[in-house]
């Protein structure tokens, strides 16, 4: 009889994180301010905002995310998606618009 030669490797472990987020396919991230910056940035953009009005709409928006999600230990990507479209609402209704859709467009 022939043995098994496959060697296997452990199972990755669970990436320990102060602020999770569950992306949509399982994985675990550190909760990153600078990319819900750059998400609310491109919105913003695309929605035709002049570079300092983005900017000043981007950091309320970010500073509004960090304080939310600074709350919760683990968070699903989906929540600070409709988190971020809340909050983008309140400052451009075309940039939240452009956000949400752009799921769509990908």
């Amino acid at each position: 009889m022939k043995k098994n030669t496959k060697k296997h490797k452990p199972k990755a472990r669970q990436k320990t994180c102060t602020h999770c987020i569950v992306k949509r396919h399982g994985r675990l991230e550190e909760f990153d301010e600078r990319k819900v910056y750059a998400t609310c940035y491109r919105a913003c953009k695309d929605a035709s905002l002049d570079d300092k009005k983005a900017e000043k709409i981007c950091e309320k928006v970010s500073n509004e995310l960090k304080k939310w999600a600074g709350t919760k230990k683990c968070v699903a990507s989906d929540a600070i998606f409709s988190q971020l479209v809340k909050a983008l609402r309140e400052h451009d209704k075309n940039a939240a618009f452009m956000y949400k859709t752009h799921r769509d467009i990908c």
